[in-house]
């Protein structure tokens, strides 16, 4: 029985710069490379945007807000479902180790407010996710 109020946590070592990550996943011509392909991004506080994803049957209008900036250390958005009730937040961590060393630590809390009711929205189909959106995409586009 999955515990839905833990929130997905995903650690991952890269073997590149912290500004290399901070960029990856802050720059929307770099995001659409590993992530979603937003029409715009900014990180910055109350910055808004929005991108498609979901199942190949259904398609999700993600909606987001920027409620946190860090420079090169930490991002946090908001993230909710347009027309579902529930609301999360993903937060990006950068932790610089060594010359060419960077970890990141995603938490996405708030899964549990989603409707328990759609089999899309429950937990393990998040930790599927971000476990191949960190450790496949990012880390093949980081260390290519």
């Amino acid at each position: 029985m999955e515990t839905t109020n833990e929130p997905v946590i995903i650690e991952r070592a890269f073997n590149v710069p912290a500004i290399k990550v901070w960029k990856a996943i802050t720059n929307r011509d770099q995001m659409a490379k590993w992530y979603f392909d937003l029409k715009e991004f900014k990180p910055e506080i109350g910055f808004e945007f929005s991108f498609n994803g979901g199942p190949a049957d259904k398609v999700y209008i993600h909606k987001c807000k920027i409620t946190e900036v860090e420079y090169c250390k930490k991002i946090t958005y908001s993230w909710r479902y347009e027309g579902y009730e529930g609301i999360s937040y993903v937060t990006f961590e950068l932790f610089a180790g060594g010359d060419n060393q960077t970890r990141l630590k995603l938490t996405h809390l708030g899964l549990e407010t989603f409707p328990a009711s759609n089999p899309d929205l429950a937990k393990h189909n998040f930790v599927e996710g971000w476990t191949d959106i960190i450790g496949r995409s990012l880390k093949e586009y980081l260390e290519k």
